[in-house]
């Protein structure tokens, strides 16, 4: 299997930003890692392993980013403000940066999003702003509104709302969203959610799950048993789903 390694200096970031990339070929698949995960956690996790024969045989290649929780989300020595704006730096990054990186590499028409956990959020919010660039959705055990407080997983907001925390909360945006562009972009994309039926966020997902519907925006809901919330799970989901 073709695996090579990407670094450069962000001027965006203000830091040197790495990525791993796997397979020579196919749709292309931008993989974000989970709360502490990084560019080689999806590997470590033998996610790439469970999917190696799709990636050989050229039907998938993957593009695995940083996520930098603990500069944005999950920076709480930031104020909320600051971690919100961080992570829109960071979104820009993989616009302008990585995705022109994805193109030079892979010209197959077909880009999915795709996230573990807090990746779930990244994969999907990136997906729901951005419709027009993606063909594919697939969110693993995700969380989908930051704000909320479920079990011992907090508001990441610390209770501070702003605009830029709207526009960035898919279950706050979307279900005002008419814009009749964007809403028909992503009537096009493929959104396949996963979750476990005993996950702290599964009624956030069923939540989702309304709002797309309601939206006519077609898409799937996959409830499996038990909390789901592992790299043992995850390496049965991906064979199914990617």
């Amino acid at each position: 299997m073709k695996r090579e390694y990407f670094q450069w200096y962000s001027h965006r970031m203000h830091r040197t930003m790495e990525l791993l990339v796997f397979g020579h070929a196919g749709a292309k698949v931008l993989v974000f890692p989970t709360r502490e995960g990084r560019f080689y956690e999806y590997e470590n996790l033998r996610m790439v392993q469970a999917i190696a024969h799709k990636i050989e045989a050229g039907h998938l290649q993957l593009y695995c980013v940083e996520g930098l929780a603990d500069e944005t989300f999950y920076s709480f020595w930031r104020h909320p403000a600051d971690r919100i704006r961080r992570y829109m730096l960071f979104e820009d990054y993989i616009l302008s940066e990585v995705m022109p990186l994805i193109h030079t590499l892979n010209d197959h028409p077909c880009l999915i999003s795709h996230g573990l956990s807090l990746g779930a959020f990244y994969a999907a919010n990136i997906v729901f702003r951005h419709p027009h660039l993606f063909a594919k959705l697939c969110a693993f055990s995700g969380r989908y509104d930051l704000t909320l407080s479920v079990e011992n997983f907090g508001n990441l907001f610390d209770g501070y709302y702003d605009d830029l925390v709207y526009f960035n909360t898919p279950c706050h945006f979307l279900p005002n969203l008419c814009d009749p562009q964007r809403l028909s972009a992503l009537s096009r994309v493929d959104i396949v959610l996963v979750i476990g039926k005993d996950d702290p966020f599964l009624e956030n997902n069923r939540y989702l799950s309304r709002i797309l519907r309601d939206k006519g925006i077609r898409h799937t809901l996959h409830e499996w048993d038990g909390r789901a919330h592992q790299g043992y799970y995850w390496r049965k989901m991906a064979p199914l789903y990617l």
